[in-house]
């Protein structure tokens, strides 16, 4: 005798070896002897054999007409067998049966399961909604084929292309955009990014990696809604003295100025005066709200994206020319020792006298000419005017650096110079990838970016530790040694930055730029007001909770917009690369198989560096460069020196390491059956 009965949702048959009241030892086909409950056994037959009953019936299956038998069946409850004699005759065959028992099963959206071999017809308006459900997605598939088609043959459709991000990076798995993407890249044997570069998805590299970067970080949009710049409400004296500030030209979020008084009268007066939107603007507010979300500037070349409306930063720069409502740390040293003997924060208006540029000024504005020799180039007459302030303030920077050193227990090196990004043709317009790339060198430890670096630690420095002293917490950056891979964190309680050489350091002196440093002035400005009792007026208390939030969400958006900048650097190294037809450079191996340009801001793996040691200079031939990935090889040619070159301290740290190119990754599943902050902080300036 033989049996066909259902286990785990699939219809089996085979012969019934023993049999009792509650279950039967049955061998399949296969030669598997299984035990079925008497309960799943839903026909017994004497012939034909198993595997013929279920070729017979799965045939026709195939041939029963869902609709006629949905019509055939009963209102109540019932078998299969019943529905058999209804639709094929009183004396319906095996198969028959059997292949109704299959048909039934496999058509829920006609026939609701009630049991084993029993069912119950759904109703009507349910059927209809069904069919309606099995036409759309055989409608989708159709579409997902040919969009498939149309990308294997080197097209891509408008659909694919508007969600090109969201495919690669975020998909929705069950979207037929991204089946069709993945059913193409398995039928061409095709990586997704590449095939959809193939199929022109992507019109440029430029193009590709800011609309990425705004779909990861503003989706929305880089625009602001409309905001008012909130006038400061205090009346605020008028500082006396005449501040200058130093930058670079394309700056419009002036945060920071300096001052200088009483020189020559044994005590000198520095004055450190940082733009006060904190004055102003307040937590919880709508401006506030956009600070918050966004928690920086992103900078990269060409181009920026502000934490603030332009309006608003315009409201509160330090422009020259006007009197600026301004947080200043006032520091009196002895002209001579340069020892601190007093300092103060003062809540006031200053006036600001003139706007230096760092790349106007570089070349002309040198060490010799701070100390009473000759001016490298033209000097504007403005700056003749303040070349006493400056040389105290020079002075002063280089014993600030010392002290610092001392407390590192090693000198700062700035062997390596920054370099600086200019695309002709984009100003005043968003940089489309076309534009001609110059690259220049801004050296580190230049006179004004040195002044300018040790005033902002200074400051950042001094009012951490005043914070820290009022029990007012404010938001640090530490690090606890120089060790390798000791890395700077962020906190709300002071604490020693080794990598700086100081106590410690709270980020206060750029809160046009970073939220972090308008957070932390709001509680200098608490403090300024209230001093000793200034714990319980301060904005944010103990242990806040915000604070927290606050330093979780900079630290990720910090890290995201700093990656972005460092990966658009590398962009234009690599389109300059392109532009002057550049095929070889000259490099130092800095790591194990890894070079440095000599004169460009790139990092690349070098095939033949892997045995030269660090500090070995090599002529490196450049090969094929994807402005997608960013990546770039190349090959050595040539050994340039005769012993390697001592490598820099930020090397044996692993600190200030420019990214090397590296393939994207992508969150397509083609599988089958799938569906910088670094080392030490750069003080800002």
């Amino acid at each position: 005798m033989f049996a066909l009965f259902e286990d785990a949702g699939k219809f089996l048959a085979g012969r019934v070896l023993s049999e009792a009241d509650a279950s039967a030892q049955v061998e399949l086909e296969s030669g598997k002897r299984v035990k079925v409950k008497a309960a799943n056994v839903l026909l017994k037959f004497d012939k034909p054999q198993p595997s013929e009953l279920m070729a017979a019936a799965q045939k026709l299956a195939s041939e029963i007409e869902l609709d006629l038998a949905w019509e055939f069946a009963p209102q109540e409850e019932f078998g299969f067998a019943e529905l058999a004699r209804e639709y094929f005759s009183d004396k319906a065959s095996l198969d028959q049966q059997a292949a109704t028992l299959l048909r039934l099963f496999e058509a829920p959206h006609y026939f609701r399961r009630a049991g084993k071999g029993r069912f119950r017809k759904a109703p009507a308006e349910i059927v209809q909604q069904a069919l309606a459900a099995i036409e759309k997605k055989k409608q989708v598939q159709q579409q997902i084929e040919a969009w498939a088609a149309e990308l294997g043959s080197g097209s891509c459709p408008p659909a694919i292309r508007d969600q090109l991000y969201r495919i690669l990076f975020k998909p929705d798995k069950n979207a037929p955009e991204y089946k069709a993407v993945v059913e193409a890249s398995r039928a061409t044997h095709t990586a997704p990014l590449a095939l959809l570069q193939n199929a022109g998805a992507i019109h440029s590299a430029y193009e590709f990696h800011w609309k990425r970067f705004l779909f990861d970080h503003f989706p929305k949009g880089t625009g602001f809604p409309p905001l008012a710049a909130p006038a400061i409400s205090d009346e605020l004296p008028l500082a006396p003295v005449q501040a200058f500030s130093i930058d670079d030209s394309s700056t419009t979020e002036i945060d920071d100025a300096l001052s200088v008084q009483g020189l020559g009268s044994g005590t000198v007066t520095v004055g450190i005066h940082i733009a006060a939107p904190g004055l102003a603007l307040q937590p919880g507010t709508p401006i506030d709200q956009v600070a918050r979300q966004r928690l920086s500037t992103v900078y990269m070349p060409g181009h920026k994206i502000t934490m603030l409306p332009d309006d608003v930063v315009q409201a509160y720069t330090l422009q020259e020319g006007r009197d600026c409502p301004a947080v200043s740390l006032y520091v009196d040293f002895d002209e001579q020792t340069l020892v601190v003997k007093d300092s103060q924060t003062r809540l006031e208006r200053v006036p600001i006298a003139t706007n230096l540029r760092h790349d106007q000024l570089d070349a002309a504005l040198t060490e010799g000419w701070l100390e009473g020799g000759a001016a490298g180039g033209e000097m504007p007459e403005v700056v003749t005017r303040l070349r006493e302030p400056l040389a105290f303030l020079w002075r002063l920077a280089l014993h600030l650096k010392g002290l610092r050193e001392l407390v590192r227990g090693k000198p700062e090196t700035f062997n390596r110079p920054d370099y600086n990004f200019r695309l002709v043709g984009s100003e005043g317009r968003e940089p489309d990838g076309t534009e001609q790339v110059e690259i220049t060198v801004r050296r580190r430890g230049a006179p004004l970016d040195l002044i300018v670096a040790e005033a902002m630690i200074l400051a950042n420095s001094s009012w951490g530790q005043w914070l820290a002293d009022l029990g007012i917490p404010g938001i640090y950056r530490s690090q606890a040694s120089l060790a390798p891979g000791v890395k700077v964190r962020m906190g709300t309680k002071a604490a020693p930055h080794a990598g700086i050489g100081v106590k410690c350091y709270a980020w206060s002196t750029s809160p046009l730029r970073r939220y972090t440093d308008l957070v932390n002035q709001w509680q200098i400005i608490a403090a300024a007001r209230h001093g000793r009792t200034a714990a319980l007026a301060a904005p944010f208390k103990p242990k806040d909770a915000e604070l927290f939030s606050v330093i979780s969400s900079f630290d990720a958006a910090y890290t995201a917009y700093n990656g972005y900048q460092a990966g658009m650097e590398r962009f234009w190294t690599l389109r300059y690369l392109r532009q002057h037809g550049l095929q070889e450079i000259t490099g130092t191996v800095f790591k194990e198989g890894l070079v440095r340009a000599d004169d460009l801001p790139l990092v690349l793996p070098v095939l033949g560096a892997e045995g030269a040691p660090r500090g070995a200079r090599l002529r490196v031939r450049l090969g094929a460069i994807d402005d997608i990935t960013l990546e770039v090889a190349g090959t050595v040619v040539e050994r340039l020196d005769a012993a390697p070159q001592a490598v820099s301290a930020e090397d044996d740290t692993g600190e200030d390491e420019e990214a090397v190119g590296g393939p994207i990754a992508i969150a397509v599943d083609v599988s089958e059956g799938a569906e910088p902050d670094n080392g030490a902080d750069n003080p800002p300036s």
